[in-house]
């Protein structure tokens, strides 16, 4: 009895690695149709780029896939010698880099103070920077714009990037507060017995440990900014508008000019798409951060 259990057990081993190398197969096949399909608008956007106006009038964009005589440069050639296109990709940085730097600053000494240091009132200050998570973006233009105008900020890059800065801060703070929190006391209270001091703590200590929380919060951050169109359109003029503005403002005028709208929108889209997957390694990482203890 002993010995046919025993021969029966390799021969389900056996027998269960061709349904597990299946299982597999159909996963992995699975994934990349998800992600061709996911890729399908970009690839159609870049081959739309690439053709002349008149040939995307008269046939789809996968005719290029057979036809690659018609794909050329000539779009952004002329894109790039577009004064207002390139100061408003320029714009568009100049708004994106500063508030992603300024968020993640700021938020990580708030994040570390909340989680890891005491003074009165810190509870209540957090629950207050937690209500803030609920307070939509639209409430708050009309009046922050009175405000930039008082100051002297309104159309101006700093304007937009202060305001992108404080209503990106609440949800930063909430989340690196609460990566901040899972690492353990004992760490933090075996650095200061070794003498060190709260800023060593911090800068040697807890901002490697959440280097995974703060890429994750970056790239957020970065999209958010680099994608938005809102708060750009009310706060920045001709001069500071982002390249979101800029393409808008060049399909209000020219209708469907896709010379000009397809080559700055695939712009606007490669530049994202490089900041992920540059650090998609420390995005995946920050997402699954506790789920495994």
């Amino acid at each position: 009895m002993t010995t046919a259990q025993g021969t029966a057990a390799p021969r389900r081993k056996a027998a269960a690695r061709p349904a597990k190398w299946l299982s597999r197969g159909v996963i992995q096949v699975f994934l990349l149709v998800v992600g061709l399909i996911w890729l399908t608008p970009a690839a159609g956007l870049f081959l739309s780029s690439l053709r002349t106006e008149e040939a995307n009038a008269s046939s789809g964009w996968w005719t290029a896939l057979t036809t690659p005589g018609q794909l050329s440069l000539d779009n952004y050639t002329s894109l790039l010698q577009d004064s207002g296109i390139v100061q408003a990709f320029w714009n568009t940085v100049l708004i994106s880099v500063p508030t992603t730097l300024a968020v993640v600053a700021i938020a990580a000494l708030a994040g570390y103070a909340f989680a890891w240091m005491d003074f009165p009132g810190r509870d209540w200050i957090f629950l207050v920077v937690v209500a803030m998570l609920v307070v939509p973006v639209q409430i708050g233009l009309l009046p922050v714009a009175k405000l930039f105008g008082a100051l002297g900020l309104f159309g101006s890059i700093p304007g937009v990037v202060l305001f992108h800065t404080a209503y990106g801060l609440p949800f930063a703070i909430f989340l690196l507060r609460n990566y901040f929190a899972e690492i353990p006391k004992e760490m933090l209270e075996a650095a200061r017995m070794d003498g060190g001091g709260e800023w060593r703590i911090f800068s040697q200590l807890v901002l490697p440990l959440g280097r995974p929380a703060i890429a994750s919060l970056a790239i957020f951050q970065f999209l958010w900014v680099w994608n938005d169109m809102l708060v750009a359109l009310l706060f920045a003029d001709n001069e500071s508008q982002p390249l979101t503005v800029a393409l808008q403002s060049q399909m209000r005028q020219f209708g469907s000019n896709i010379g000009v709208l397809a080559p700055g929108a695939f712009l606007s889209l490669i530049v994202p798409l490089i900041v992920f997957f540059a650090f998609q390694r420390h995005f995946v990482q920050g997402i699954m951060a506790g789920s495994v203890k």
